[in-house]
């Protein structure tokens, strides 16, 4: 849900789809952020012979504004190639896999990774890096721990890389969620739902045991600051970044005809991008979704006013009869909702919540905004900032953060009241989650970088 199928027609091109972004100061280095971009979401592990893979005709990209404009200070490209070593099997390997080389590996594939500053210089950083295989089982890929591992790759430039198939950590109850907008721990309270229910239900986790293909990049702050310093204070302009990711296919593409190969030519045309979780998902319009998609995030006050009054905030009082009393009573003074402006549209202010700030200005634009001078939490609380916990969404985006439930608590009013000091929030808006968290991820983090999980292998968990 957080961007698997949030338009029309990225849904029917999975491959460059961007699923999922994180943007995070890394727990493992704290003078690093760590990025990861996901994409080629819900698929299935047992899905041979063809496996699934990152396009070779796609243009793979994470941008980094360091000064409010929503325009890329730094751009990094990831462009693959795919290899195949014997055109007489119809297999992904003929045999086990045990290193990144291994000749029993069949169809393999490889990556290069460019730098593109603000003023569109391009530097190549990297060529030829393998990608790991996707987890076929145990008895194709013995050690699929140390096949990762070895795909990490440390640029001379100081930034470190992974680009391959991970667990898909991200959490959310599909089927609840998109029928009629019921949250199973409140199914009794649901307009249709009371008259099916007399209890609280037990939310699912819709995409657990699915994987996709992730981007992963950890860059020292000192590189991605506006600055460039290697410290700075938290009420600091220099020390937010804004990110979001993208991805985008030739302009013309011509099948070939007889087995030939196909031709693509033309300027790059963007397909897919992702900012904030959720946005293109639940803001905007079916109608303006695949237009989102193919613009920057420079033109998003065009979506500005399905911001300030969400579809969403006004079903929920109609969904949930008497739970939702002062947001329908706020619905009717047609005020625009301020708070949901300023988390997804600028930033969040200094001096609206103590210590923090994460405001890059106020041009209007969907990014993931990271105060990169806040360090992580000792003890993370996956509601984020709404929990007291700083160091989470809507400040970047942590894997393990509950940006379903945030995002329907702030809808919902629960931060209203930041800056409408005469709103006073529903009890529910506090209460309301959809009833997950990442323990409901049938695989565990890494404690260091790519931090997603191995990937579900095809073996043990068929379809």
């Amino acid at each position: 849900m957080s961007s698997h199928r949030e338009a029309p027609e990225i849904s029917k091109d999975p491959v460059a789809d961007s699923s999922d972004l994180y943007a995070f100061v890394s727990p493992d280095d704290p003078d690093t952020v760590t990025i990861i971009a996901n994409y080629v979401p819900l698929q299935i592990p047992a899905s041979g012979p063809n496996f699934f893979e990152f396009g070779d005709d796609v243009l793979y990209e994470i941008h980094i504004d360091a000064n409010g404009d929503a325009r890329p200070d730094i751009t990094y490209q990831f462009r693959f190639r795919t290899e195949l070593r014997n055109d007489k099997t119809f297999l992904y390997n003929t045999g086990q896999i045990k290193s990144l080389d291994d000749e029993n590996w069949n169809r393999r594939q490889f990556y290069s990774v460019t730098k593109v500053d603000s003023h569109g210089k391009s530097t190549v950083l990297a060529n030829k890096l393998p990608c790991p295989p996707c987890n076929v089982g145990k008895i194709s890929i013995p050690d699929y721990d140390k096949l990762a591992a070895d795909a990490v790759h440390k640029l001379k430039s100081r930034e470190i890389v992974f680009a391959g198939q991970r667990a898909d950590a991200f959490f959310v109850d599909l089927g609840a969620i998109f029928d009629l907008g019921t949250l199973r721990p409140f199914q009794d309270k649901h307009l249709v739902g009371s008259q099916l229910f007399n209890y609280a239900g037990k939310a699912v986790n819709a995409t657990d045991k699915t994987n996709v293909h992730s981007i992963a990049i950890q860059i020292p702050l000192d590189m991605v600051r506006r600055d460039g310093k290697k410290r700075v204070r938290a009420k600091d302009a220099g020390a937010v970044i804004g990110v979001w990711t993208s991805a985008s296919r030739r302009q013309v593409e011509v099948r070939g005809d007889k087995g030939a190969g196909d031709v693509v030519v033309g300027p790059q045309v963007q397909v897919s991008r992702l900012g904030n979780p959720l946005f293109n998902e639940v803001i905007v319009p079916m109608a303006q979704k695949d237009k989102f998609n193919s613009l920057p995030p420079s033109e998003d006050k065009r979506f500005a006013e399905f911001v300030a009054t969400p579809e969403l905030g006004a079903l929920l009082p109609v969904l949930y009869p008497g739970l939702f009393d002062n947001l329908a009573e706020f619905n009717k003074t047609k005020e625009p909702r301020a708070d949901l402006l300023a988390i997804l549209l600028t930033g969040i202010p200094d001096g609206i919540i103590d210590g923090f700030q994460n405001n890059t200005g106020t041009l209007q634009a969907d990014m993931l905004r990271l105060n990169t001078a806040i360090p992580p939490a000792e003890k993370e609380n996956a509601f984020g900032v709404v929990g007291g916990d700083l160091a989470g969404f809507p400040n970047g985006r942590r894997i393990a953060d509950d940006v379903v439930s945030i995002s329907i608590k702030a809808v919902a009013g629960a931060t209203l009241p930041l800056v409408n000091k005469d709103f006073k929030a529903d009890a529910a808006s506090a209460a309301v989650e959809q009833g997950l968290s990442i323990k409901n991820v049938s695989a565990k983090l890494l404690k260091k970088f790519p931090y997603l999980p191995v990937p579900f292998d095809g073996f043990s968990n068929p379809s």
